[in-house]
């Protein structure tokens, strides 16, 4: 019996050893594919003091006197991992991205210490003190800011507070009107799980219904919501794949990255959940301009588009970008950057110092 369970231990250890040896491999493979080799190329990833603590950015780019690109992610999840699906960018602006105080290696070098007093007012100000060290560190005066999801509700903050930073401010998968956006994203995911005959989804979105008042019921309400989501089924398959072989991640780097958005501190999530054009406001000193996917099931496009109109700055767009939902910055890049590059880039360039 102990011969027994020793081999079977053995057999185990020698499964996982083979496993990370793998993923040590594709590592590499990884690292070799993302190397920036220009002359005027950057390739970084460092802890910045910012807000009294090390947050973590990483800035790449195939020339660092592009135009300086922030991206702000949504709830829980860093970016970084994805970074081979963003490489399109970085031949015309620098993009930087940011691992906040609830996401990625940031929460993995500073914990959950006070994170039941986070605001996006807190976020923001880490947000311009980040603006501000890339600019003494890049040489340039602003930067276009990119906010996805949650994360755009913390971006536009960042907008309307210091729009003597931005070049322009973009939102993709834009939240605007939360008590409308649930109440009609809940419906629609309810009809998917019944057309698709998903009993278990259906149990529990008749369970857990609008509006939501804790954090576990939204969440259990959006994990059915994507699960009924064909772009976001196909978008997990490639994702896991590439949080598992991202260069230098730790096995806690990954588990922080796949369990990311259970993680929402509780002010964070009522500010959320309260969000609507009024606290978002409407007006703006900079050019404002959303790209949105027409088939995103979890922001709407329809509530986005409202919201532009109400909008004042010296100019305001609404873009459907076609046949793409929530996730369209990684699922439809190309779509992003034909906008950007059309829309954004000349004024970026015209405006540089």
């Amino acid at each position: 019996m102990i011969g027994i369970v020793l081999a079977s231990a053995a057999g185990i250890v020698t499964l996982a050893a083979a496993a990370l040896g793998y993923r040590k491999l594709r590592q590499h493979r990884v690292a070799r594919t993302l190397a920036i080799d220009t002359p005027g190329g950057i390739a970084e990833g460092r802890y910045v003091r910012v807000g009294g603590v090390e947050q973590w950015i990483q800035i790449r780019g195939a020339d660092r006197t592009n135009p300086v690109l922030l991206l702000v992610g949504g709830a829980g999840i860093p970016m970084e991992p994805f970074t081979t699906v963003l490489r399109p960018l970085e031949r015309h602006f620098t993009v930087v991205l940011w691992d906040r105080r609830d996401v990625g290696r940031t929460r993995g070098r500073n914990g959950k210490a006070g994170s039941d007093t986070w605001t996006f007012g807190q976020l923001a100000d880490d947000g311009i003190e980040v603006i501000e060290h890339l600019r003494r560190h890049l040489g340039q005066d602003k930067v276009v800011l990119v906010g996805h999801s949650q994360g755009s509700i913390l971006a536009v903050t960042m907008a309307r507070r210091r729009p003597d930073l931005l070049h322009a401010y973009v939102g993709t998968g834009q939240i605007v009107d939360m008590a409308r956006n649930e109440q009609l994203t809940h419906r629609m995911a309810l009809d998917r799980a019944r057309a698709a005959g998903n009993r278990k989804a259906v149990k529990a979105l008749e369970r857990h219904t609008p509006p939501y008042h804790d954090v576990r019921t939204w969440i259990a309400k959006q994990r059915w919501s994507m699960a009924t989501d064909p772009e976001i089924r196909a978008w997990q398959r490639s994702a896991s794949a590439a949080v598992l072989s991202w260069p230098e991640y730790s096995l806690a780097d990954v588990y922080r990255s796949a369990f990311g958005a259970l993680f929402l501190p509780p002010r964070l999530f009522v500010e959320t959940m309260s969000c609507t054009p009024e606290t978002l406001g409407t007006r703006f000193e900079v050019p404002f301009l959303i790209l949105h996917g027409d088939a995103d099931l979890h922001t709407l496009p329809s509530l986005a588009e409202q919201y532009v109109t109400t909008v004042e700055a010296p100019t305001a767009e609404f873009v459907r970008l076609p046949d793409s939902g929530h996730l369209s910055m990684l699922t439809r890049p190309d779509l992003l950057l034909t906008e950007l590059l059309t829309r954004v880039h000349p004024l970026a360039t015209a405006n540089r110092r």
